[in-house]
């Protein structure tokens, strides 16, 4: 039976690493169905969905650890998705931009999470203004809301964090 797992990989950067996760995967008999991945402060950091026969489990895992010889540190989890993460709900893409300063991520998730709105995906970056110098804060992400709550309501609870951040809230394309 086919069962999907999550590789988790973070290790210092360099070419060939998507290459040889891959090659790990293929050989063990696992299917790359969907990945995130990116660079951070020097450090590749990625996850993986893979499909994999329940009976080649234990090789995928065996297999990983050939990943500590490229640097790079593996984790694999099951795949099991909970009620509240499969909840559906409405969709919605946030755009968030301001002066950047200590705890805004921990603000807005709070106000999201007082809500009930799940955040599906997140991606936050900081750089300097073109003309001040000063450094500003961007995330963007993609929310599950409670088909109870009104896109007004969620776009005032974030706005009510602070009046100097822009906020964009819009339907997300389905």
């Amino acid at each position: 039976m086919q069962i999907s797992v999550i590789v988790s990989v973070i290790g210092p950067d360099r070419p060939g690493l998507i290459d040889r996760l891959s090659s790990v995967i293929v050989r063990a008999g696992g299917n790359w169905e969907g990945s995130r991945m990116l660079r951070l402060a020097g450090q590749f950091a990625g996850m993986v969905q893979v499909a994999v026969d329940e009976s080649a489990l234990a090789g995928l895992e065996s297999a990983l650890v050939e990943l500590e010889e490229a640097g790079l540190q593996s984790r694999l989890h099951r795949a099991e998705a909970s009620k509240e993460a499969e909840g559906g709900g409405r969709l919605y893409e946030l755009e968030v931009v301001g002066q950047d300063r200590p705890g805004i991520v921990s603000a807005i998730s709070g106000a999201l999470a007082r809500l009930g709105v799940n955040v599906l995906e997140l991606a936050t970056d900081c750089g300097h203004a073109p003309w001040t110098g000063e450094r500003i804060f961007k995330t963007a992400a993609t929310l599950s809301a409670p088909e109870s709550l009104e896109a007004a309501a969620l776009l005032e609870s974030v706005e009510a964090i602070a009046h100097d951040l822009m906020v964009d809230l819009k339907p997300a394309d389905q």
